[in-house]
C-alpha cells in the first residue's frame, strides 16, 4: 500500500496507540499530550481510499502548523512546545514520521464541526438551489454558483462515526448541544479565524471557498482549536486566477480525486477503489502547490 516515501499507516511501537482516524494516527504521550501522525491516507465520500497521496501527510502538517502560529492571537491551540526527540527517542521510529508527527495537549473535542462557508459551492450550492437557504440560514435571490456570498456564513454539523456522514445542523441546535455562550464562542471564533486566512490567502492566489474547523476545551473549560486547520483536506481552495462565477472551478484539494472517483461504476461504499499512479500523483502535486504558495510566499 505504501508507494516510495509514502506512509499509509504508522506503526510505533514504544507508544500505545489510542485511535486511527481517516487519515490520523494518535498515541498517548502520557495524561496531559499525545502525538498526533498524519498519514498520507485519504478519504473521499466517507471511505478511505487503498492508495497514499505520497507527502500529503508532510503537507497537511506544514500548513496545519503555519495557520496555528499566524492565527494564535485569536484563538490558542492544541499544539505542546515539545520536540520530537523527547517523545520518540529511537531515530529509526522517529523517521518514520519525521515532519508529519505533532505533540498535542490532551483536550475534551466538542460534538459539532465548525464549517464556515464563504463561497457557494457544494453541498451548499444544491441546497440553495433548492431551499434558497444553505443549512437554513436564507440567502439573496439570483446567486450563482461558485459566487462569493455577501459575508460568510457559519454551518455547523455535527459529527458522524466513521463511514458515515456528518449532519448539518442549526446554530440553536449547537446551542442545545454545548450552551449558548460556548456555542456564540465556536460560531464567533470560527468566522475570525476564515475571514482573517481568507484575506491572506486571496493575497498568495488561493481563494478559501470553505473550511472546517475542530474545537476542545481543555481541563479549564477554555477554548482552544484543534485537530487541523486551513489544509486542503479539511478546506477548498480554489486558484484565483481560474475563478470564475457560474462553474465549479479547479481546486488545491482532493476535489480532483472526487472528480476523478465519480467517473468509475462505485457506489462509494467501502472497499475505495484504487487510484492510478498518475491520479495521485497529480493530487499530491496540487497539496504541495498550496503549501508552498501559503507557507513560503
Amino acid at each position: 500500500m505504501n508507494a516510495p516515501g509514502a506512509l499509509y499507516q504508522s506503526a510505533l511501537t514504544s507508544l500505545k496507540l489510542r485511535a486511527r482516524g481517516k487519515v490520523r494516527d494518535i498515541y498517548d504521550i502520557d495524561e496531559k499530550y499525545m502525538l498526533i501522525v498524519t498519514t498520507d491516507r485519504l478519504s473521499a465520500f466517507d471511505v478511505i481510499l487503498p492508495d497514499p497521496i505520497p507527502g500529503k501527510g508532510q503537507v497537511l502538517t506544514s500548513v496545519s502548523n503555519f495557520w496555528f502560529d499566524r492565527l494564535k492571537h485569536i484563538i490558542p491551540n492544541h499544539l505542546a512546545a515539545i520536540p520530537l526527540e523527547q517523545v520518540l527517542p529511537d531515530a529509526e521510529e522517529r523517521r518514520q514520521v519525521e515532519g508529519r508527527a505533532v505533540v498535542v495537549r490532551k483536550m475534551k473535542p466538542l460534538p459539532v464541526e465548525a464549517i464556515v462557508r464563504g463561497y457557494l459551492i457544494g453541498s451548499g450550492w444544491k441546497d440553495y438551489q433548492r431551499t434558497g437557504a444553505v443549512c437554513g440560514i436564507k440567502l439573496p435571490e439570483g446567486l450563482q454558483q461558485a459566487q462569493q456570498l455577501p459575508a460568510a456564513i457559519y454551518t455547523p454539523s455535527t459529527k458522524a462515526e466513521m463511514g458515515r456522514h456528518d449532519e448539518n445542523v442549526t446554530f440553536e441546535k449547537t446551542v442545545e448541544l454545548m450552551g449558548r455562550e460556548l456555542a456564540e464562542k465556536v460560531r464567533d471564533a470560527s468566522l475570525k479565524l476564515y475571514t482573517e486566512a481568507a484575506a491572506y490567502a486571496r493575497e498568495r492566489g488561493i481563494i478559501i471557498a470553505d473550511t472546517k474547523f475542530e474545537f476542545g476545551l481543555d481541563g479549564n473549560g477554555d477554548l482552544y482549536l484543534i485537530d487541523e486547520a486551513l489544509t486542503p483536506d479539511s478546506s477548498r481552495f480554489w486558484p484565483a486566477d481560474q475563478y470564475r462565477v457560474g462553474i465549479s472551478p479547479p481546486s488545491f484539494d482532493k476535489q480532483y480525486v472526487r472528480d476523478y472517483l465519480e467517473t468509475l461504476d462505485w457506489n462509494k461504499t467501502e472497499p475505495g477503489p484504487s487510484l492510478p499512479a498518475e491520479v495521485a500523483e497529480y493530487c499530491a502535486k496540487k497539496y504541495r502547490e498550496a503549501e508552498i504558495r501559503l507557507t513560503q510566499s
